[in-house]
Formats: structure tokens, sequence, C-alpha cells
């Protein structure tokens, strides 16, 4: 069946258009209908009431003076302009007064109201071909002389109503069909052009034009939203894509190194067989090479499964002040060591809904970095660990005076295997930042990276009241 209908009724517009239009017009056939029949009704009463009044009227008259004054009375009324129908017959029904010349065969048979509308011609009117009889309905009494009295009143008015009415139906059928095609020129026809539109840019994009994007008119309607809504998908795609092409390259890179390392060694090792503390010593550095590499896969594995939105990991309310107390009295002995200041400063306890063993694997990170690169520093290499809120958030700051990152490189610098060191002498994985930054996205929160001159400040910045 949807085969046979033409090409231009496949559409949606064009569905649509007829079937308001069929809801209109069925809704002013009835509307025109209902307000037709009852104001018919109403003038019918109406027109009764009048005829019963002059009934009594000339009722009446008969009373006081008999049949001459009755015909009088009539033959006043019948003068009047717009006068009603007043006839006197004998009782063979031969018209003797009145303002009536003839009438439909039958009528003056049974007294009472007539059954149904009759036709008429008053003196006067001539017998055109094309000239209709008048209409009218009445009643008709029997005098006490066998005498036929008769009084109606034309339908002309409700027959002109109804006429008005139907010519108002046609022209409001007419308009609405005029709206219809109007609609569907200037809506339908533009909403199948952005259909198209839309359909020619997804037809590009799958045909290999990654950089194409579905067109947005800037209307702001539903078409803008959708579209909108799929060039962020887009977006974000392309942008997993090209993550997933530099971690690639990057795991080719960073990861062949220390593979051809453990080769080596292991070689080493078998060609040493004859000197068993070499070779010990050879398996040794074998073995931590491979704990290095592990960690660096597992990271991986974290960073994929928070970015994947994975809820395998719970979260609680916790302390970010224990958590920050911990990791600090964790890294003080290697900031000894590497004669770092590491110290922290908490003004109050602060919760947050969060992952605690994340969380610190976060914050370990960056202390990590921040130690390792400010025993770079020209002055006494320092790393200071704070906490504070304000009315939305909670920030954890880590701020060290090391070298620091340039503005221009500080969002690549929390891309995976992204290492800005280009003689790359400390140890690292280039993972740690970007560990940090799935950890924040997990939290519904934010990484932040600034810093003035020397130093680089690292903030956790938690959301207050929301949960993952």
């Amino acid at each position: 069946m949807m085969t046979a209908l033409p090409p231009i009724m496949r559409t949606t517009a064009a569905r649509l258009s007829a079937l308001y239009l069929i809801l209109f017009t069925a809704c002013a056939v009835v509307l025109v209908v209902y307000v037709s029949s009852l104001s018919t009704r109403m003038l019918t009463a109406q027109t009764r009431e009048a005829i019963l009044e002059e009934v009594s009227g000339l009722g009446r008259a008969y009373q006081r003076g008999g049949l001459p004054r009755l015909v009088r009375v009539m033959e006043i009324r019948a003068r009047q302009p717009g006068a009603n129908l007043y006839l006197i017959a004998d009782p063979s029904g031969l018209i003797l007064a009145g303002n009536v010349e003839s009438l439909q065969p039958g009528v003056l048979d049974d007294p009472g109201w007539t059954a149904r509308a009759f036709t008429y011609r008053r003196f006067g009117e001539g017998e055109s071909p094309g000239e209709k009889n008048h209409s009218a309905v009445a009643q008709i009494i029997r005098l006490p002389n066998q005498m036929i009295l008769l009084v109606g009143r034309d339908l002309g008015e409700p027959e002109q109503f109804r006429g008005v009415m139907r010519r108002a139906l046609v022209v409001a059928l007419g308009m609405m069909g005029f709206g219809a095609l109007l609609i569907w020129l200037f809506v339908g026809r533009r909403a199948l052009r952005r259909i198209d539109s839309v359909s020619e840019a997804s037809r590009q994009i799958m045909g290999g034009d990654l950089g194409r994007r579905l067109p947005v008119t800037g209307a702001g309607d539903e078409f803008d939203r959708l579209s909108e809504n799929l060039n962020l998908m887009l977006d974000r795609i392309a942008a997993l894509n090209e993550g997933l092409k530099q971690v690639s390259a990057n795991i080719a890179h960073d990861l062949k190194t220390p593979l051809t390392r453990l080769r080596n060694r292991a070689e080493a090792a078998l060609s040493r067989s004859a000197d068993p503390s070499a070779a010990h010593e050879a398996l040794e550095q074998t073995i931590a090479e491979s704990d290095q590499l592990i960690r660096t896969f597992n990271a991986i594995l974290m960073i994929s499964r928070l970015e994947a939105g994975s809820s395998a990991d719970s979260t609680e309310d916790i302390d970010l002040a224990a958590i920050v107390a911990d990791v600090v009295e964790l890294y003080e002995p290697v900031a000894e060591e590497m004669g770092v200041a590491l110290g922290f400063k908490v003004a109050e306890t602060v919760r947050v809904d969060g992952n605690r063993e994340l969380i610190g694997q976060a914050l370990s990170n960056i202390v990590d970095n921040a130690i390792k690169y400010s025993a770079e520093a020209t002055e006494k290499p320092t790393v200071m660990v704070s906490l504070h809120t304000d009315a939305a958030s909670a920030r954890l700051v880590v701020s060290d005076n090391g070298p620091g990152i340039p503005a221009a490189d500080r969002e690549r610098a929390m891309e995976r295997f992204v290492r800005l060191e280009a003689s790359r002498s400390q140890p690292g994985s280039g993972l740690g930042l970007s560990l940090a930054k799935a950890v924040m996205t997990f939290h519904a929160g934010a990484l932040e990276l600034s810093g003035k001159n020397d130093g680089l400040s690292v903030a956790m910045v938690f959301p207050k009241g929301k949960s993952k």
C-alpha cells in the first residue's frame, strides 16, 4: 500500500499536512452542522411562537365580531411588510381570502401544525419557469362554521441562514486546504531540505570524510538540537579515534625501549652464566624493568576503564584531608632523600562522595611528579599540598617550584604517554597526569594546571554535593 502512494505522500511532512487537513475538515463540518442545526431549531421555535401569537390575536377578533371581523383583521395584517401567511378557505379547500394565491395540495386536509414545510405562492408573483415556490410552516384551524383558517410563516430566513452556513463551510474548507498547501510549501519542504542536508552529510561521513559535521542553521529548533548533539557525538568519536592512534603510537615508541632492554639483559645473563653474581644482577634488573612495564599496563587499563565510565569502582563519603595526610606521610621519606621540602596545609575536614583508592592513586601520581621535577629547582625545592573549599567545590592543590609547564603545553601534558622532557632522563611513563584526569572525570570533577614563572600548580577540583 505504501508503494502505491505518490512519492510526495511518503514524506512525514506531507502526511502530517494531510492528517491535519482531515482533522480540521472534520472539526469544521461537525461545528457547522451543530451550529446550523441549533440555529435552525431556535428559529423554528421562534416561528412557532410567532404563529401562536397571531392565532391568539385572530381568535380574539373572531370572538368579538365573528367571521367578518376576522377577515378584516386578517386583511389588515396581510398587507403589512414581511407579513405572515393568512388564508381563509371554504370546507372544500377553496381559498376565499388572504395573501396566499396557491398552496401545495393536501396542506389544508388535516388541522393542527403542518407535518412538514410546504410550498406556496403569494399574490402578484409570476410563474416564471425557473422561479422556486416559497416554503413555510403553518397551523391549520377549522372554525365552528367549518371554514378553514391558516396562519403560517415563511421559512426564507432559516433557509438563508443554512445557505450562509454552507457557504461558510465551503470557504473554510477552501482556506484550510490552501493553508495546508502553504504549510507544506513553506514549512514541510524546508524541513525536507534540512533532512536531506543531514542525510547528505551523514553519507559523506560514512564515506570517510570524518571531519564533516551535520549542518546547524542557528534557528534553535529540534533539527538544530539534534544536529548539535550528533556533532558533539562525532567530535567525541573523533577524539577517541585520535587518542587511540596516539596511544598506539606512544605504546610502540615508549615500550619498545624497555622491551629491548629486557631482551638485552636476558641475553647478557645467558652469556654470563659462568658468573653467578652478574647473572643474578641482570635478573634483578629484568624483574625491575618488568615491574615498571606491569605498572604502565595497569595504568593504561585503569585509564581506559575510567574513561569508559565503568562503575566497578564504588564510591562513598570520604575525607579528603585524611587522604592528603596519608599520601604526604607516604612520600615524606622520598622527598627527604631527594632534598625536597614536602608539606601540607588543610584548614578543615572536607568530605566528598568518591573512591578513596582512585583519589589516593591520582594524588600520589601528582605528588610523585612534583617531587621528581621540583628537585631541579634553582632555589630550595618545595612541594606544598593544600586543601580548601568554596561554595561550589573542593580544591586539592599540589604546588611546586620546579621548572613548570608552559601554558601552551598544559593540555597536552594530560594526554597519555606525553612527556615534555625531550631527553626523557627522568623515570616514568607519561601516564601520571592522564590517570589523574581520568579519575577526576570519573568523579565529575576537573584537573586544572596553572602556574606563574617557575613552578606548577595542579588542582583536583571536586564538585560539592555531587557523586558519580
